[in-house]
């Protein structure tokens, strides 16, 4: 499948079609991450980081009266001394 590079306002694109995008899981506002690999740009759909939404995940247990699950015990931000 061909392309071309068109101008978008003060930067440059490519439209992408939608059965590439379904391809590789993504759909528009989705966010990716572009790389150059042996000379190609490359598009894949960005990953969480390996401890995304620990934090929001901890504070839920505190509010239920979990958090003797965790250890060590996560600061609640509400109260500096903690309840630990």
């Amino acid at each position: 499948m061909k392309s071309q590079i068109r101008k978008m306002g003060n930067s440059q694109g490519v439209l992408i079609p939608k059965p590439l995008l379904d391809e590789i899981g993504v759909r528009a506002g989705d966010p990716v991450d572009l790389r150059i690999k042996k000379g190609r740009l490359v598009i894949a759909p960005a990953r969480a980081g390996p401890r995304a939404g620990w934090a929001a995940d901890s504070m839920a247990l505190v509010e239920t009266g979990e958090a003797g699950r965790l250890s060590p015990a996560p600061a609640d931000k509400r109260d500096p001394g903690g309840p630990w």
